[in-house]
């Protein structure tokens, strides 16, 4: 054990276990993850070398073999918890995108939630066997985030009671689905409904893809993959044109939308029901985003206690780069950032679980706020990760350049969150429908309830005026007043963000041109109301702490959080008059005093996500904090040190030389 990391763990206040069991629920959940863990991680079939050092298609060929024992191990372990099943597959998989991610992650939970139960029974058990292997093609080449553009078109044909699927323009082939490239042999395709000649809207349909035992595209099929990419160098994302291609009626996905034999439409009770596995998968990008800024501040505070660079005073020895205040600025708002995401995205997974079962029983009432929650927070989550990510490989210095750090590999695998599912912007601007909706009933008298329900306030006449009037805050360890104060900036931007738009609206032609002239103001309110919920999910997991060392850490990584928040958006919360230019002073100088509290803790925060090194997969990030030897082994693998001499100098350089 590298002598400053031990050193940095036995100074910590508090014990490290324990929060790790608060992190994961309980100690019986940490149990339970480090037994799957260890399944994972020890059975010698799921072994695999150094993937940098492969070729794509060698990338893939591994990902595939590791994918195929997966689901064999899982079935013979008996796993069937859902959570369970995504934890096995990151261990195995080393938390790298892979082939089989959309079977698993939305072709199997679509067939769950949206398939009748005669549907489920044709095609769950063969998919979960693997006889049917599935991908989600939803995006387009030529519209991704407004789904109710995509071009697809499924016609109802009730003289064979078939469904004939087409993409009638080079826009509509679908582009980007995981494993559609060479894996899959069926979709779940999203296209716009037709029958009894009228529009239906979207609705998604199982479309065999590929023949069964020889794997070739079907007729009518024309599928393959879209070629290399920024990262996911492991999975075959592919494109999908369909020529003509009937299916069975009973292939539309039927639990809540319907077409009857004849051709009789029977529509869903919500219209949002057919986006419900983006919906979830929304939901989980948030525990992502806490997941990989954890795993990066991980890698950078170790190494940063390890680093040794530079004179804080002359002639004594190179300090830990991790006592330079600039690196703590750098690092640990970002460290409090992943435990607020933390804490965020169990919230998300419980609140969409709640909504669905819900749903199951009828009541779809909260399905507006889910759908606006979760494009919101996954939109905020992943900007502030994505770019908390390389701030974490820049806080290494070079060595964060080098792929044997994890850190490039970490965001380039999760950084297209910012894109999928939704791009960020339009997510924030769905979120500002839901919040301009709900501030124009709470205006009209209605209450409501839920993550918006501070929007009532305005209705009492409360501005955020009224407490700039109050004594400047020299105590700023109250929690309460802090996740007020957010509040009210959420508040005055929603309401600034209306008023624009009715200004907006009085000079423009139609309701459309005047939001997209409000655009940025909406999308700051989404952004505040996002912050708003965060800061208040975090603060009310504080109350729920009763060891007293834990209490006291996580105190100070919320106040971290929230201070460093309002100092880096002063402007809002001087404009709304939330606090003063002296408050706000305060403010930047209990940043400095935070970093100082939380550095002595630093390195057991992050032992505390417990990441075993084989899924941080990171020298630099080493437990053992052995750095500098195991960057050398690493470089010697590389494939160009497998000669002393590389065969382009006999057949370039040399004749070169010879000539000089």
């Amino acid at each position: 054990m590298n002598a400053d990391l031990r050193r940095e763990r036995e100074s910590a206040s508090f014990h490290t276990e324990r929060l790790t069991h608060l992190l994961d629920g309980g100690p019986e959940k940490t149990r339970r993850r480090r037994e799957i863990e260890t399944l994972a991680l020890n059975d010698p079939e799921l072994q695999h070398k150094e993937v940098n050092f492969l070729t794509c298609s060698e990338r893939y060929d591994v990902a595939v073999k590791k994918s195929s024992l997966m689901v064999r191990k899982i079935q013979e372990h008996a796993i069937s918890n859902p959570e369970e099943i995504m934890s096995f597959k990151r261990y195995v998989h080393r938390g790298r995108p892979e082939p089989l991610d959309l079977h698993l992650g939305m072709f199997l939970p679509t067939i769950l939630n949206q398939a009748t139960p005669e549907q489920q029974d044709r095609f769950f058990i063969p998919a979960w066997n693997l006889q049917i292997i599935g991908t989600y093609a939803q995006t387009e080449m030529g519209h991704g985030s407004f789904i109710r553009g995509l071009e697809t078109t499924a016609t109802y044909d009730p003289s064979t009671q078939e469904f004939v699927l087409n993409s009638p323009t080079v826009t509509s082939i679908k582009w980007w689905p995981g494993g559609l490239g060479k894996t899959s042999n069926h979709a779940i395709v999203l296209a716009q409904l037709y029958t009894q000649g009228q529009l239906r809207g979207l609705h998604a349909f199982i479309v065999p893809i590929r023949e069964m035992g020889t794997h070739k595209p079907l007729p009518g099929v024309v599928v393959g993959d879209i070629g290399p990419k920024f990262g996911f160098d492991d999975v075959d994302n592919g494109f999908l044109k369909l020529e003509n291609v009937r299916v069975p009626r009973e292939n539309m996905l039927m639990r809540y939308a319907k077409v009857l034999p004849d051709g009789t439409y029977m529509k869903p009770p919500s219209d949002k029901l057919t986006y419900g596995t983006m919906v979830f998968i929304r939901s989980m990008i948030v525990g992502e985003s806490a997941r990989a800024l954890s795993q990066a501040c991980t890698i950078a505070i170790r190494y940063s206690a390890v680093r040794h660079q530079s004179e804080l005073k002359p002639g004594a020895p190179e300090p830990q780069i991790l006592d330079y205040q600039t690196q703590q600025y750098k690092l640990f708002p970002l460290l409090a950032t992943a435990y607020a995401f933390c804490f965020v995205g169990n919230f998300m997974r419980d609140m969409y679980h709640r909504i669905t079962g819900d749903m199951n029983d009828g009541d779809y009432s909260q399905l507006p706020e889910l759908h606006s929650l979760s494009a919101g927070l996954k939109a905020f989550t992943t900007w502030v990760a994505s770019t908390g990510i390389e701030e974490c490989r820049m806080a290494c210095g070079g060595h964060g350049y080098s792929r044997c750090s994890g850190l490039p590999d970490i965001y380039v695998t999760f950084t297209p969150t910012c894109t999928y599912e939704g791009e960020n912007t339009v997510m924030m601007l769905q979120t500002a429908r839901y919040l301009f909706k709900s501030y124009t009933r709470a205006k009209s008298g209605q209450r409501l309830s839920g993550t918006v329900s501070y929007l009532n306030d305005l209705c009492n006449h409360i501005q955020p005026q009224q407490v700039a009037g109050r004594p400047p805050l020299a105590n700023l360890d109250n929690v309460t007043r802090l996740v007020e104060a957010y509040k009210l900036r959420a508040a005055n931007l929603v309401e600034g963000a209306v008023q624009s738009y009715h200004v907006e609206l009085g000079c423009r032609i139609n309701k459309e041109e005047a939001w997209n002239s409000t655009a940025i103001d909406l999308v700051r309110a989404s952004g505040a109301h996002c912050h708003y919920v965060v800061v208040k999910l975090f603060a009310a997991k504080l109350s729920e702490i009763t060891d007293g060392s834990i209490h006291n850490v996580l105190c100070t990584l919320f106040r971290l959080y929230a201070l460093h928040g309002i100092s880096k958006n002063s402007g809002d919360f001087l404009h709304a008059g939330i606090f003063n230019d002296h408050q706000i002073s305060q403010v930047h100088q209990c940043v400095k005093e935070l970093l100082a509290a939380v550095r002595p803790n630093a390195v057991a925060l992050v032992d505390a996500f417990d990441y075993p090194d084989a899924i941080l997969s990171s020298v630099l990030g080493r437990y053992d904090g052995n750095v500098y030897e195991h960057m050398f082994e690493w470089a010697k693998r590389s494939p160009l040190n497998q000669n002393e001499v590389h065969e382009s100098f006999h057949k370039y350089l040399k004749p070169l030389q010879s000539k000089l």
